[in-house]
């Protein structure tokens, strides 16, 4: 009997993390699709109400929702167009709590073999967030 009980709770454990597993899976392709249209359309304040603070940029951070806006143009219009990529990107899943969305440079948006600038998502106790901008080259 005992044997038994401890199978069904092993079976039990699995079920749960895979169910888990999907949801935050589902739960991110939502996310996804409201940041990238949030990010296409220009919404600003939608786009800051997804991101985590302080959040990293390349070397430094972005400590507030204030700074973030002031930013917003070099964040998702420096060395990549967010709006571009993200119409067609393909996020990455880089574990169960963590997803990127790899760009390539502005100046050639088509070069997606060299795709550096890695905008990053993690699943956080609020939600799936934004939470750093990174270049993979440097």
């Amino acid at each position: 009997m005992l044997q038994i009980a401890r199978i069904l709770f092993v079976i039990a454990a699995f079920i749960a993390l895979t169910a888990q597993s999907s949801f935050a899976q589902t739960e991110f392709a939502a996310f996804w699709k409201k940041f990238k249209s949030a990010v296409i359309a220009g919404d600003k304040a939608a786009v800051a109400g997804m991101t985590n603070f302080p959040m990293s940029i390349y070397e430094s951070k972005i400590d507030n929702r204030a700074e973030f806006l002031r930013r917003y143009r070099d964040i998702f219009n420096g060395e990549a167009n967010g709006g571009t990529c993200f119409a067609s990107a393909e996020p990455q899943k880089e574990s169960t709590r963590r997803y990127a969305v790899y760009c390539p440079f502005k100046n050639t948006p088509n070069d997606r073999e060299n795709a550096p600038v890695r905008f990053i998502f993690e699943l956080s106790k609020s939600g799936w967030k934004f939470v750093a901008l990174d270049n993979i080259n440097e």
